[in-house]
């Protein structure tokens, strides 16, 4: 039955037709909770159940299907084409949220589905409502055929992919509960990538803060102040420039294509509001570091905390002579024995993965993408996705990919390409094609 899987293509109305109604969901689907987003992952999936219900087993159809809830309103859902034997080939990671879009910013209605050309425009249409229609669309069309196969396909849809505030909702809690144990009989295909070519790789995130603590005072006074924001570039510029001394680009880096190497930047800055003519006492830096998958995020966290406690052991002398601030910028008031002070914050973060170049799992999704795109080039990026490291570490065969824009990902006026996403059914079905060729040999 490997000859039928090969023949799978889209359904092109009825992926439009679900696509639609996904993104008609999409503003009740936006998450950030630090903009009171909280999202209703149901709203989607419950138009996924739908699509598939005539094909399930209580309907006399092949498909097991699960929604998995931790959180009321927030499920998971597990799709699953049996097969014969204990032999499995899955697609997971295909998010049911998206991240937030303001609408006064994009030059169409960002919560419902826009067709210009070849070009599908809406929120969650790159990332990653375009990958649960896709995939919903694969599994009616192979439960409408009933092949009988030897190995099992399965799709897992989850829960709060973009936001890392709360856990207990989505994979992580999927994971923990066992739901995902079955699937280490074959490979893992991550479907949250873009561009259609293999990802081997992503980076490891850590995010952090620091609290610059100065001291207030009368800006034409600056030698009874210590300037915190002052402070909170020195202190970037200190622990920048030692990052990328202990975390320079590793030779693997290039090996698995990796278009930048390990980062620590700031992203965000704020500071004690106040008067023009008031030396703010307080700037508080966040930022984060992406790190390669060859070192342990553990390794950077300590790394931080060394640096910050070598600044606060002696601010003036770490510090004073890196910038040129003049001869009243200093972080210690000498004669009332007042000291500039930080505080550092490391947020829980993830290791990067590095897949594993030589497993069948990878030289299917090879192949599968050069058969169909007629190419292939494997890169790997600095983002970070949620879970697959820890996967890896555990025993699965944890492969990327994706089919929608990375120039447009968590963009305005987000959009993916029809013809990709047409050519992503097909190379789907050649990854479970192949799969399924070598259980009948």
């Amino acid at each position: 039955m490997s000859t039928f899987l090969e023949g799978i293509e889209m359904n092109e109305e009825r992926f439009i037709s679900l696509l639609r109604q996904l993104v008609g969901e999409s503003r009740h689907l936006q998450n950030n909770p630090a903009q009171g987003l909280i999202p209703r992952e149901d709203c989607a999936s419950d138009h996924v159940l739908r699509a598939l219900q005539p094909y399930s087993v209580e309907n006399g159809g092949p498909l097991v299907i699960e929604r998995v809830t931790f959180v009321e309103g927030r499920g998971n859902v597990i799709i699953k084409y049996p097969g014969r034997t204990d032999k499995i080939v899955s697609f997971v990671g295909s998010h049911l949220d998206v991240v937030p879009a303001n609408p006064s910013q994009w030059d169409r209605d960002p919560f419902s589905l826009s067709i210009e050309g070849d070009l599908l425009y809406g929120r969650g249409s790159t990332d990653c409502l375009g990958h649960v229609a896709l995939l919903t669309d694969f599994f009616a069309t192979l439960a409408q055929a009933r092949p009988e196969l030897n190995t099992s396909i399965v799709a897992v849809f989850i829960a709060n992919e973009e936001n890392g505030s709360f856990r207990g909702i989505g994979v992580d809690q999927l994971s923990k509960e066992g739901y995902l144990d079955a699937l280490k009989g074959g490979p893992v295909y991550w479907i949250d990538a873009a561009d259609s070519h293999p990802c081997q790789g992503t980076a490891g995130v850590i995010p952090w803060k620091i609290e610059c603590h100065g001291r207030l005072f009368h800006s034409g006074l600056p030698h009874k102040a210590i300037n915190s924001i002052e402070l909170a570039t020195d202190v970037l510029n200190y622990i920048q420039s030692k990052f990328y001394v202990e975390f320079p680009r590793d030779p693997r880096e290039d090996v698995y294509n990796f278009r930048t190497c390990s980062t620590l930047k700031p992203t965000q800055i704020s500071c004690t509001e106040g008067s023009l003519n008031q030396i703010p006492p307080v700037c508080t830096i966040q930022g984060d570091i992406r790190l390669a998958p060859f070192y342990d995020i553990s390794q950077a966290r300590l790394a931080m905390e060394r640096w910050i406690a070598e600044i606060n052991a002696d601010p003036q002398g770490t510090l004073g002579g890196l910038s040129n601030r003049g001869p009243h910028s200093k972080y210690v008031v000498e004669d009332e024995n007042i000291v500039g002070k930080l505080k550092l914050t490391v947020f829980d973060g993830e290791n990067g993965i590095a897949v594993n170049l030589g497993s069948p799992g990878y030289e299917a999704l090879l192949t599968a993408t050069k058969e169909i795109l007629k190419e292939v080039k494997p890169y790997s990026i600095g983002g970070s996705l949620p879970l697959v490291r820890e996967m890896q570490d555990h025993g699965f065969d944890l492969q990327i990919a994706g089919y929608g824009m990375s120039s447009k990902y968590h963009a305005d006026n987000e959009c993916a390409s029809l013809t990709d996403l047409k050519r992503a059914t097909k190379i789907i079905a050649k990854i479970a094609s192949i799969i399924e060729a070598k259980t009948e040999n």
